[in-house]
């Protein structure tokens, strides 16, 4: 199990890295899912740090780099 992975819920800072770069991200869902965890995950992307647009997505859950709790915190998959 990833570290911190289960703690991601609604408005949970992330760092994502999804092929347009690395830019901040915030969960607009939990990331539980009955018994388990969900594959992808519904966030809205602070793309407008690297040039493109702010939008509202799905994303895989490989593509997670940090979740921010008290201070970043790094996956590792």
């Amino acid at each position: 199990m990833i570290d911190k992975f289960e703690t991601i819920k609604k408005g949970t800072p992330l760092r994502v890295n999804n092929g347009l770069g690395e830019c901040n991200a915030y969960a607009m869902e939990s990331i539980k899912q009955g018994r388990g965890f969900k594959n992808t995950l519904l966030i809205d992307i602070k793309a407008s740090e690297i040039g493109f647009y702010d939008e509202i997505g799905s994303i895989y859950v490989k593509d997670i780099v940090r979740v921010k709790e008290e201070a970043w915190v790094y996956i590792i998959i």
